[in-house]
């Protein structure tokens, strides 16, 4: 098929031509002009085309006491075209409003990304900076909890309190192994398990796994539905875009498109009312979707207003490691307390005969381990989310103007001009202008509207269940109640306040860089084993952390499975 701008201009020249030819039917002695342009307009030439105008009795739609150069084979041919033309005028009228959701989508996404692996990095400086002897042990965990992070943000099933519980479990016995208890081998496997499961009844790092989880629930959960929320937003637009137009709808817009050539008006627009009146039939279940897409827009934008503070991913994540030298501090201040406890626990350390390897470190780099990357106010990921929701905010009645936007900004002929009225050019049309939505096409006099688009229907129920999260989830004090899982059975309510304990302030961006991709498949098994790994070089494991002399190999075996996963929004 011809792109829009070659369609553009081979009809100007064809209606140029048709300038210069008849102009009224009633004087129309060839169908040369109308001949042309059917050619041309469906690519290729159709047998049986008129030479001269004939009665036309065959005609369905077309139908006139003049003659005509149209045969039932031409009328059947335009009546595609004209829902070809519609189709191609929508997704003309949604590519503006498309790509502003899907190259936010792309961004908050790529932010995200970029978001955790700058937190695991600076999780895994802080070992090798600071607790060496643990760094290489302490890796693997880092790597699972960072990964369970994109996971649940990128919309799998996992539970934040399971993988906060489960890093805390894991970080004890190195804890206890190099700054509690530390000997000249490491405990065996059976001791560092023992360990591992009393951590969470002698509560070895105080009360900060708690705040850790209520901060990742508090942040992690509107991140994951505002995301989710975008994607539903593109699947919206998609389905619109190739919506099934009825018998009806076909027959009208045939009438108002291409029934003026059959009697060589090929320049002629419709009135505008009488454009009106065709449109707002042919969508009018489209137009039931306004006040759900309006809404929608507005539980984004509160869900957006409400992301700061301890609610901020960005302030999260970037500061988690913060929270885990505190905890580990912790651990070593009440070190003989909790050396006790163990030993009733577990009873007196066992050891085997080997030594964990230290974090392989590169001097000339240790003084910018450290260094959090500088970024601007203007790039900070609530200032993204704040600049797209302005701009989205203009769109809030999109779906209820669409119609009419279509008209007056190109179907319909201008104020005062000559116009087909669906039968012939006249000064005005004078029949009743019908509103939008089905309610109100019941009087509509070109075009009868039956019952309901099961399709709309769908997206209107997906709408509905994804303006209950952004509102049911909007972080406000008065709404927002974090249930986690089993494990730990906590219940917390939460307060949008910031306190000392959050701290508020982080920074952090990423650029647009691709198109989130959506689908609606979650793999039955996802062996996370697959991307734990270390890689061992002469007998020692390397690890390998951007920007400092810490060498640790995560990025790429964390974003290996998140890339998979950020196909998944699960709303559903």
């Amino acid at each position: 098929m011809m792109d829009a701008t070659t369609w553009r201009v081979g009809w100007r020249c064809l209606l140029l031509l048709a300038l210069l030819g008849s102009t009224r039917s009633e004087g129309m002695q060839s169908c040369e002009e109308v001949r042309k342009l059917f050619q041309w307009r469906l690519v290729g030439a159709v047998k049986g085309l008129p030479d001269s105008p004939r009665a036309g009795l065959d005609l369905q739609v077309c139908t006139s006491g003049k003659p005509t150069c149209c045969t039932r084979r031409m009328e059947e041919r335009y009546q595609t075209a004209a829902r070809q033309d519609m189709q191609q005028a929508l997704q003309t009228s949604t590519s503006t409003l498309k790509s502003l959701i899907s190259r936010n989508a792309a961004a908050f996404q790529e932010t995200l990304e970029t978001l955790i692996r700058q937190a695991e990095n600076y999780t895994s400086i802080l070992f090798c900076n600071t607790y060496r002897n643990m760094a290489l042990e302490a890796a693997a965990s880092v790597q699972e909890f960072f990964t369970d992070v994109g996971l649940y943000v990128f919309g799998a099933d996992v539970n934040p309190e399971e993988f906060v519980n489960r890093f805390f479990d894991s970080l004890f016995p190195l804890v206890y192994d190099h700054l509690i208890n530390p000997g000249v081998a490491d405990s065996t496997l059976e001791y560092s398990e023992c360990i591992r499961m009393a951590r969470r009844d002698i509560s070895p790092f105080g009360n900060i796994p708690k705040r850790v989880m209520g901060q990742m629930g508090r942040s992690l959960l509107p991140s994951r539905i505002f995301l989710q929320a975008l994607n539903l937003g593109i699947e919206v637009i998609n389905t619109t875009d190739h919506l099934h137009f009825s018998k009806e709808c076909s027959r009208a817009l045939l009438r108002m498109r291409y029934c003026p050539h059959c009697q060589g008006l090929m320049f002629s627009k419709p009135c505008l009312g009488y454009c009106l009146n065709v449109m707002r039939g042919c969508l009018a279940h489209m137009a039931e979707l306004n006040p759900h897409w309006h809404a929608y827009i507005q539980s984004l934008e509160e869900l957006s207003d409400a992301m700061h503070g301890t609610y901020d991913i960005e302030h999260v994540l970037l500061n988690f490691h913060l929270l885990v030298n505190d905890a580990v501090m912790q651990a070593h201040l009440d070190g003989p307390k909790l050396s006790e406890q163990v030993n009733k626990i577990c009873g007196p350390p066992l050891r085997r005969p080997t030594q964990s390897p230290h974090c392989s470190f590169d001097e000339s780099k240790e003084k910018h381990g450290m260094k959090i990357s500088a970024r601007s106010e203007e790039e900070t990921l609530a200032n993204g989310r704040k600049e797209f929701i302005n701009s989205l905010r203009l769109y809030r009645t999109f779906y209820g103007a669409l119609a009419d936007q279509l008209c007056i900004n190109d179907l319909a002929a201008a104020d005062g001009l000559p116009c087909w009225n669906g039968e012939d050019i006249v000064q005005s049309y004078t029949q009743r202008v019908v509103g939008n939505g089905i309610k109100a096409q019941s009087g509509n006099p070109e075009i009868k509207v039956k019952g309901t688009d099961p399709v709309i229907n769908q997206i209107i129920d997906k709408l509905k269940h994804v303006i209950q999260l952004l509102q049911g989830r909007s972080p406000k004090p008065d709404k927002w109640e974090l249930h986690m899982g089993s494990g730990g059975g906590m219940a917390e309510e939460v307060s949008g306040d910031c306190d000392d304990e959050d701290g508020c302030g982080a920074s952090g961006s990423g650029e647009v860089k691709r198109t989130p991709k959506v689908t609606d498949w979650m793999p039955d098994e996802m062996n996370l084993s697959d991307v734990k790994q270390i890689h061992q070089t002469d007998g020692h494991s390397t690890l390998d952390t951007t920007g400092s002399g810490c060498k640790i190999e995560t990025e790429s075996m964390t974003f290996t499975l998140m890339s998979a996963v950020m196909l998944l929004p699960r709303l559903w």
